[in-house]
């Protein structure tokens, strides 16, 4: 059973910065990707990035382009999100996935057979 662990959330200011990360605790070959999604109070969970292992091809939400970048350290199989220029539009619960997920349908929840419990990101205006 794989356990996806996110840390790294927290609060800050408009045009703030944090990074998230999301490490499993235990490595299985089906997790061939790997993502972020986000769901703010009242609103649907929403896909923010993924990455594939294979070629290392990267996805992002037209939301957080530019401003968001998706990486996975394969030493420490530790999925990152680097979030600058922080918005308080990007509160809300970030929460990892991993599965086998064809690449055109990475927003897709369904797709991600693992799900971590969610870490909190709060920006303040």
């Amino acid at each position: 059973q794989v356990q996806l662990v996110e840390s790294g959330g927290g609060s800050v200011q408009t045009g703030g910065y944090l990074r998230l990360s999301c490490a499993p605790s235990v490595y299985r070959v089906s997790t061939i990707c790997v993502g972020w999604f986000r769901q703010a109070p009242g609103k649907e969970r929403e896909g923010v990035a993924a990455i594939h292992r294979g070629g290392g091809n990267t996805y992002y939400a037209d939301s957080v382009k530019g401003r968001f970048t998706i990486s996975l350290d394969y030493a420490k199989n530790t999925l990152y999100l680097q979030m600058n220029s922080l918005k308080p539009e990007d509160t809300g619960m970030y929460y990892c996935a991993a599965g086998i997920v064809v690449s055109w349908l990475w927003t897709t929840e369904g797709q991600y057979n693992y799900w971590g419990q969610g870490t909190q990101v709060t920006v303040s205006s």
